[in-house]
């Protein structure tokens, strides 16, 4: 069965097809699908919504089963700020070091004991015929005072996850990967498949 994912995110791509291959699902790009290059409409306020959203429109756009996930960073200290807006926290067309940099900001005269943050990631896999799976994982942790490495991306190099004492930023992709709120969604999406198969 051929499964469009929603993202162009190579990284998730990868991650999708490893998955999901254990299905009998192949795995295509929603280039590699052929489907018109447009952007979908963030317009939900929960990631739950929002993932809803991106694999709607791709379903709609292909006639195929979509998958798409939403995610971003929670932090507590500034009321789930940046939430379903991490990837244009500092506004539209900013970069990465712009968002961290707000974060930053907002969190100087935050205590040590009060930086509590969490990753969120929710996955909805839609099918033609209306089925829908829907998975979340969420790792728990802290934000740093600093930038700390320059591995992964986003807000990795200011989330301290909870059991470690660096960032994502320098944590091995393999530990990134094994704990991380991406794998613990695709982990329950693998779940709710297999009680599909029963």
């Amino acid at each position: 069965m051929k499964v469009i994912l929603a993202s162009r995110n190579e990284g998730k791509l990868r991650e999708m097809r490893i998955i999901l291959s254990k299905y009998g699902m192949d795995v295509v790009s929603r280039d590699d699908a052929g489907i018109p290059a447009f952007e979908v409409e963030e317009t939900g306020t929960t990631f739950e919504e929002n993932s809803y959203l991106k694999a709607k429109a791709i379903m709609e756009a292909s006639g195929c089963p979509t998958i798409a996930d939403d995610s971003g960073l929670v932090v507590d200290a500034l009321g789930g700020e940046p939430g379903v807006y991490s990837a244009r926290y500092a506004g539209e067309g900013c970069t990465d070091d712009d968002n961290n940099e707000l974060l930053l900001r907002r969190m100087e005269s935050v205590p040590d004991g009060e930086r509590s943050a969490r990753f969120v990631s929710v996955i909805t896999m839609l099918f033609p015929d209306g089925r829908k799976l829907v998975a979340k994982g969420t790792v728990e942790g802290r934000i740093d005072r600093c930038l700390d490495g320059e591995g992964g991306f986003g807000y990795d190099p200011l989330f301290i996850p909870d059991g470690y004492d660096r960032s994502f930023g320098v944590l091995s992709s393999e530990i990134k990967n094994s704990i991380s709120h991406r794998a613990k969604a695709l982990s329950e999406l693998e779940m709710l498949l297999n009680e599909e198969k029963r």
